[in-house]
């Protein structure tokens, strides 16, 4: 079976049960974010209908699009023969059985399915972590982001020790929403970011900054290395095009770096308790915008 086939999960025998109480859908990206809903009816349609049980006022969501069945210890995610398909953990499906923690995308929203007697607690903690986390990539946000770098740039020239900065966006995003939709270029995002974060350390700090705009914040690396991490990722990106509902799309990304050396030189004085993250990410952005003038798919540092 390929990689974006249509799974199906084939249930043998339903137990006839009451439905599971301890079990809900929290969305982790779209309109009503953090939103929970119970799954406490046998039964939970979701579409853009306002007939249906959780309604989803997007262009790209049929009017009954999917259903939820909750048959007590079984609970299952059906399609309703959608136009634009159910997923689940990313891939396409027509039924199939959900566990805890399987994210369920239905047009551009994603829910976070959990299930079990601690239900509530795992909320709760789902709800901490869109705090810090994107709903989309799964990367750290923004606002995570520039807290982290705060205080890795104070670690850094209290300690005087090296950091890198890497801006990223991706080439000509609008041209792929434009020409695939919108669901591609979400697809793009999750893939791209999966690619990345793969292939750096564990302490570097990476986020979605916004749109199709990453932040990589890079402790102990000097300007050049952090030039040839970037040069490594670029290529990582080009050398293999990614699909979406078996179409390929080709995706290039351009970078700038910066370091807190030169961080150094932009500001008056080094105040330990007033760092400026916004002077740093400064340095980077005006590369990558030369990168993008220059051609794209390049990095300036």
């Amino acid at each position: 079976m390929g990689k974006d086939s249509t799974v199906v999960t084939v249930i043998s025998k339903v137990p006839q049960e009451k439905p599971k109480k301890d079990a809900c859908l929290v969305v982790i990206n779209g309109a009503d974010l953090g939103k929970k809903y119970l799954l406490a009816q046998s039964s939970t349609v979701i579409g853009r209908s306002s007939k249906v049980d959780i309604q989803i006022d997007e262009e790209s969501i049929s009017r009954s699009h999917a259903v939820i069945d909750n048959y007590g210890d079984v609970v299952i995610a059906r399609d309703l023969e959608s136009t634009n398909g159910t997923y689940v953990n990313d891939s396409p499906v027509r039924e199939r059985r959900l566990h805890d923690g399987d994210q369920i995308k239905i047009g551009r929203t994603i829910f976070k399915f959990l299930s079990g007697s601690n239900v509530e607690a795992q909320y709760h903690d789902e709800i901490y972590k869109l705090t810090t986390t994107d709903g989309l990539t799964q990367i750290f946000n923004k606002r995570y982001f520039l807290k982290e770098m705060e205080r890795e740039m104070s670690r850094s020239l209290r300690y005087d020790r090296e950091l890198s900065l890497v801006m990223c966006d991706i080439d000509h995003f609008k041209g792929i929403n434009d020409t695939y939709g919108h669901l591609a270029g979400d697809h793009v995002l999750r893939q791209v970011a999966k690619r990345i974060t793969e292939h750096i350390r564990r302490d570097d700090i990476f986020a979605r900054y916004g749109g199709e705009e990453f932040a990589m914040l890079l402790p102990e690396l000097g300007r050049v290395k952090a030039a040839q991490l970037g040069e490594k990722l670029r290529k990582l990106i080009e050398s293999e095009p990614f699909f979406f509902d078996n179409i390929s799309i080709p995706v290039t990304i351009s970078m700038g770096v910066s370091d807190l050396t030169e961080y150094k030189g932009v500001v008056s004085t080094i105040d330990l308790e007033d760092i400026n993250p916004f002077a740093f990410i400064k340095l980077s952005d005006d590369r990558l915008y030369q990168a993008k003038q220059s051609g794209r798919n390049r990095i300036v540092s």
